[in-house]
């Protein structure tokens, strides 16, 4: 084993136009030892446009867990890595989590080729508050978890982040107006740096028709930001989870009771269950 153990380098690829892939993104590209991609076919388009020779290797969902401790142990011999994704940055909803927590466990030096990542790209362009954010990636494929999960967020006040697939765009819409409300204001983001990209804002209900009246609007990859939630409405929903609260605790522990009520409402449960105790 070589006593210096090679990088594991985390490069960043276009998420649409191959002319955004940085000059040191091509040099690692074409310089590792070894490329460690989501999809070996997908991400060949892109290394042979660089004139890349590197072997490559699939690392994805699937098998991630047993390709890891292979990377792991060419590292360690010297050899240095690099990890893309289809598009964007790695690790972004995409695979990468279990090679990267496992280089840093075993001493090997990780370093990011930084670059695009369509979450980001999308906030930079949708003239939403910018400051605060949270990512929320894909949500559930069933519209009842991903109901659910949206409730969670009804109070949430920094600006949201989702990706979502064409074919559950119009369904992924049709709930965030129903759960957030039709006149909370979104953007939906789609096919960024590609030939047809387009960038929609309005009211949930508004983008919900938009993209439903225009099938071209269906197609693509898309990013979907909503608005966080104001300090009135934020101020209302802890109202109605206190109501519902107190409502609920006639007949269960208090803890129980501030679990389904924040359940119900989208109220934070901290702030229902400190109630209790005040």
């Amino acid at each position: 084993m070589n006593e210096q153990p090679g990088r594991l380098w985390v490069v960043a690829t276009p998420i649409g136009n191959l002319d955004d892939l940085s000059k040191r993104a091509e040099q690692v590209l074409c310089n590792a030892g070894l490329i460690a991609a989501e999809d070996t076919r997908h991400s060949g388009a892109l290394l042979a446009r660089i004139g890349s020779r590197v072997p490559t290797v699939a690392l994805h969902e699937h098998n991630e867990r047993e390709q890891v401790e292979r990377l792991i142990d060419g590292l360690q011999q010297g050899g240095d890595v690099a990890l893309i994704s289809d598009a964007g940055t790695p690790l972004i909803s995409d695979p990468g989590f279990r090679l990267v927590r496992a280089a840093r466990e075993a001493g090997i030096p990780v370093s990011p080729v930084p670059g695009p990542c369509a979450a980001i790209a999308a906030l930079s362009v949708a003239g939403l508050p910018s400051d605060r954010f949270v990512f929320e990636g894909f949500l559930a494929a069933k519209s009842s978890a991903r109901r659910e999960r949206l409730q969670q967020l009804v109070a949430e006040p920094r600006t949201m982040i989702f990706y979502e697939s064409s074919h559950r765009i119009l369904d992924c819409l049709a709930d965030m107006a129903a759960v957030f409300g039709e006149r909370r204001h979104g953007v939906v983001a789609r096919e960024l740096t590609k030939l047809f990209e387009t960038v929609l804002s309005g009211s949930l209900a508004e983008l919900a028709e938009r993209v439903a009246a225009d099938s071209n609007q269906q197609r693509g990859e898309f990013v979907v930001l909503v608005a966080g939630a104001s300090g009135e409405e934020a101020d209302a929903i802890l109202a109605e989870g206190r109501r519902v609260f107190a409502l609920l605790c006639e007949e269960m522990a208090p803890a129980r009771a501030a679990r389904m009520a924040a359940a119900i409402t989208g109220a934070p449960r901290k702030q229902l269950y400190e109630a209790s105790n005040g």
